[in-house]
């Protein structure tokens, strides 16, 4: 976990970027939401139209559009776009990414990168975002992260390579088209069963790109951890203690 900025290097980011291609369906069931208050911290009462840019299979995309915006899902993944179509059918979709994301100039009042920021080129992301905003347009960044400031839960993120990327402590740059950002920290929880667990580790981009022995040791350390260690019954509902961390800030006069 890093305090400054992006842990990974560019080559690194993209390969690990590159698992999402695809396996959007365990992605959907398993991948925790986010509150209801952030999404509502997020939009602006005036805003009409937003874009979510790595949107994946809508999990925060549904939340804007529960909330009377015309959205637009932006993902570089075709497997991510099918199912959020599938699961918000009047929503549509582009192929791109935060540094090119195929939307028109000023087109949209909210742009929304939940769980995305580490994947970008931030400098790119900054400046795609300050042309399709329209002028006093919001930019928001939001990601979740396990809560390893307990000590079971900071084990089981390593056994599982969760990549909690930022600490509390990291602050995004927006750069000089926008103003001083602000953020909001949420604490919450999500329940799975053990099982559930075990397909949340085998969502994340670690286990993807491993090798089948990799997998199985990953797999086999996590039930050992959960089931003998922690000694949870292998049905059991385990709640994951997590946090939101969200950011917003609009875009400058020109």
């Amino acid at each position: 976990m890093v305090k400054g900025g992006p842990r990974l290097d560019e080559q690194r980011r993209r390969e690990l970027a590159d698992a999402y291609l695809s396996g959007a369906g365990r992605y959907d069931r398993v991948r925790p939401g986010y509150p209801a208050a952030v999404a509502d911290w997020i939009v602006p009462g005036p805003a009409r139209r937003a874009a979510d840019i790595g949107a994946g299979t809508g999990i925060f995309t549904a939340l804007l559009a529960d909330r009377g915006l015309d959205v637009t899902a932006v993902d570089p993944s075709e497997d991510m776009l099918a199912v959020l179509s599938t699961r918000l059918p009047g929503v549509p979709v582009l192929v791109g990414t935060a540094e090119h994301s195929h939307l028109p100039d000023a087109a949209v009042d909210l742009i929304t990168l939940a769980q995305a920021w580490h994947w970008c080129d931030h400098p790119s992301a900054v400046r795609e975002a300050a042309r399709v905003l329209a002028p006093g347009g919001r930019l928001a960044l939001l990601w979740n992260q396990l809560d390893v400031s307990l000590p079971w839960v900071h084990r089981l993120s390593r056994i599982m390579h969760a990549g909690d990327v930022y600490s509390p402590a990291y602050r995004p740059v927006f750069g000089p088209s926008f103003g001083p950002p602000e953020e909001l920290l949420v604490h919450w929880s999500q329940e799975l069963t053990v099982p559930g667990i075990l397909e949340l580790a085998r969502s994340r981009s670690h286990y993807r790109r491993a090798s089948p022995a990799g997998r199985a040791r990953v797999e086999s350390n996590l039930l050992w951890y959960l089931t003998e260690y922690l000694a949870f019954p292998p049905d059991a509902v385990v709640r994951l203690p997590y946090y939101t961390h969200a950011w917003r800030s609009s875009l400058l006069a020109a």
